[in-house]
């Protein structure tokens, strides 16, 4: 067995990277890593969802220079709970980094994630703070979702009525994010897992194609006994939902009531989520007057990734 089989059979950390056509920032993502990882024995892995911007000949390229690098190429775009499980199933690590492709980590950022993970069993996930390139921090902590706030945020109501309280919960306005604590929810931009945890659980639903993906993966895991944890000493910078940004607003909406309705389904009962089934088309109709009249609106939790 020669060295590099060695390195490979000694994988601590696998970090999935789904991308789709966002090739700029998805080499600032790889060359962050490669530049501030230094004494792990990591894997990168690399799904594409049929991008056409160049990211399967730099991806290829990429793979043949590097050892720890695999790469699936997939011929149409596949969403991201799918494309995740796609690199569960070849990851070799104890420890799964859930990256976003317009992200980059900073210096021992993984490192003091791991660290977090190997000290205290009884967590699932951890989630480091977020920072904008302004350098401004970005909430990335969200309360489990109620029947009510999705009501609210189907009508656009989370914009009149910003302060409503169901609102500030779901919303998590007084969250601490100078203190390390549990958390219900945290953003799937950057999310490092046990995969012990994401053994037992059944990895990501796919049946979300977009959004309510991290809230479901995060509420099985906290069903199955682990702490979900956010902590501020890691950070990464992140440049925020470049590639949902290529949806048109109409389309985003519908994708977010489908993904909303789906995730009461499982998590709830006819009884409560049947508000969601009837407001739907009122919901879309409500977002095509805003798509023509070019208004921007926001789509839930928080600007997608």
């Amino acid at each position: 067995m020669n060295k590099s089989e060695i390195k490979k059979n000694n994988i601590k950390l696998s970090i999935i990277i789904v991308n789709w056509n966002v090739l700029p920032l998805l080499k600032r993502c790889i060359f962050s890593i490669c530049k501030n990882i230094k004494d792990i024995n990591y894997e990168i892995i690399v799904v594409d969802n049929d991008s056409k911007d160049g990211s399967k000949t730099y991806l290829k390229g990429l793979e043949e220079k590097r050892d720890n690098v695999e790469i699936i190429l997939n011929n149409k775009n596949l969403g991201f709970a799918t494309a995740n499980n796609k690199g569960l199933k070849i990851a070799k690590g104890k420890f799964i980094l859930f990256l976003n492709p317009d992200t980059e980590i900073t210096s021992n950022t993984i490192e003091k994630l791991m660290q977090e993970l190997e000290n205290n069993n009884d967590i699932g996930i951890i989630a480091p703070k977020i920072l904008g390139v302004d350098g401004k921090h970005q909430p990335s902590v969200r309360a489990f979702p109620s029947i009510l706030s999705q009501i609210l945020i189907f009508l656009k109501l989370h914009h009149i009525f910003p302060n409503t309280p169901v609102l500030k919960k779901y919303f998590q306005h007084n969250f601490d994010y100078k203190k390390q604590q549990e958390a219900e929810q945290v953003m799937g931009a950057a999310m490092l897992a046990r995969k012990q945890a994401l053994d037992k659980v059944g990895y990501w639903d796919e049946n979300f194609f977009l959004w309510f993906e991290e809230v479901d993966l995060c509420k099985r895991i906290k069903q199955a006994g682990w702490e979900i944890v956010y902590t501020p000493k890691a950070q990464i910078l992140h440049h925020g939902g470049e590639s949902f940004a290529q949806m048109m607003g109409l389309k985003k909406q519908n994708i977010y009531n489908k993904s909303a309705i789906y995730y009461f389904k499982k998590h709830s009962s006819f009884e409560k989520y049947w508000p969601l089934l009837v407001l739907h088309p009122f919901s879309l109709c409500i977002s095509l007057i805003v798509q023509i009249l070019n208004i921007s609106g926001g789509y839930g939790f928080p600007k997608k990734d």
